[in-house]
């Protein structure tokens, strides 16, 4: 049994209750405080990955239900900022997570652009997501060409080199560091990722001020499917 069987069916009765205000004319569900606090959600995507690690079979889930339940609005619980790499899915390593739950964002290297930090911002502005997650992930292609920048000077082709010149910084800021160079890179990335967010959005920064939103940071491990919280 994954993570949200036994909530399913509340969730998808508050998401039946919001359709209807809006056929009625009534505000958008979305416009509503967020059901759960950062922490709380925090708690529940730790959960989550503990059990696609214990039990990485996934429940028989009531997807034509779960799909009538959000078509008209959404109310998604965490914001996730991830990498375009296709071993790494959100709601698969957060224990089976049902539709409308996870906000996800992703591109390679996890990097807050200017589209992926209007997609945050809305995703906790107006959806009032209240946890925004950036995961960075174990031997992520994008992170290793930007070591490769920052050592040999490597020249990559198209719209790949800008978007590696992103993540360039943090593999200068653990260049010669013990450990693995990639890997600190990873983690480095994503720390100096979500410090963006919380620094240079206004809107997050207000509401971190004010305890509505939490960013953190995490690894994901390809071969033991550990989320690791390094913040």
């Amino acid at each position: 049994m994954c993570i949200n069987c036994d909530g399913l069916t509340r969730r998808g009765l508050m998401s039946l209750i919001g359709a209807s205000a809006v056929a009625a004319g009534l505000p958008a569900a979305a416009n509503a405080a967020p059901a759960v606090t950062p922490d709380a959600a925090l708690a529940r995507l730790k959960a989550g990955n503990q059990k696609f690690i214990t039990a990485p079979q996934l429940c028989e889930a009531d997807m034509a239900g779960q799909r009538a339940s959000v078509a008209k609005g959404q109310s998604p619980w965490a914001v996730i900022l991830t990498c375009a790499d296709s071993r790494v899915s959100p709601e698969l390593i957060f224990g089976g997570v049902g539709l409308g739950e996870l906000f996800v964002a992703r591109n390679a290297g996890n990097m807050a652009d200017t589209a992926t930090m209007g997609t945050i911002e809305y995703g906790i502005e107006h959806l009032h997501a209240p946890l925004v997650v950036v995961l960075g992930h174990q031997n992520c292609g994008a992170v290793a060409a930007a070591c490769e920048v920052a050592t040999k000077g490597t020249k990559l082709p198209g719209s790949i080199g800008p978007m590696v010149d992103a993540i360039v910084p943090a593999a200068k800021a653990v260049k010669g560091k013990p450990g693995d160079f990639i890997d600190n890179a990873v983690r480095e990335n994503a720390r100096l990722t979500a410090a963006k967010i919380s620094t240079q959005s206004k809107i997050a920064r207000e509401l971190v001020h004010e305890g509505k939103v939490k960013v953190v940071y995490a690894r994901y491990d390809l071969n033991s499917g550990v989320v690791e919280f390094l913040s």
